[in-house]
């Protein structure tokens, strides 16, 4: 099997994320809301995303954790919103999950302990999640940065 990350398919951490996975050619998907809705409209098709039907981002959120092994969750300085709501998900379907406040933490520190998180729980769905780009307009460039190390680390290339 191989490894694969998920996410919503929202800006900011999601499509950084899964920008990257297209960039290096990693397998990414996950579930998306009706109608492919993200902040800035419908999410491109390029994006690999099964829509979710009937659901919102409560909904998306809930089944990429749910069809998930571990959630990695990016952010900075606190929890909000869908991303408080994604470590709630994990926490109480007893799923592991990794909190990186890239902010505050240098992208390797932030790969090492990833990669601990996904070969010592032996994680191969990985749910990516954290703020959307209006809310943190860096968002996408540092899980892009993130993803990029974390693809490499995984296979062995650093």
């Amino acid at each position: 099997m191989d490894m694969t990350f998920i996410s919503g398919g929202q800006t900011g951490i999601d499509r950084g994320m899964l920008d990257a996975c297209l960039d290096l050619d990693f397998p990414c998907g996950g579930w998306c809301p009706e109608e492919r809705l993200a902040e800035d409209g419908p999410i491109d098709p390029k994006y690999p995303l099964e829509v979710l039907p009937g659901a919102g981002y409560p909904e998306r959120t809930r089944e990429n954790v749910i069809d998930s092994d571990g959630t990695i969750i990016l952010y900075r300085q606190e929890l909000t919103g869908g991303t408080r709501s994604s470590q709630k998900l994990a926490r109480s379907r007893r799923k592991p999950y990794l909190l990186i406040d890239l902010e505050s933490t240098e992208i390797d520190e932030a790969v090492e302990r990833a990669s601990d998180l996904i070969f010592g729980e032996g994680l191969w769905r990985i749910n990516f999640s954290g703020p959307r780009a209006s809310e943190w307009p860096e968002a996408h460039a540092l899980a892009y940065q993130f993803t990029t190390e974390l693809i490499h680390h995984v296979r062995g290339e650093d």
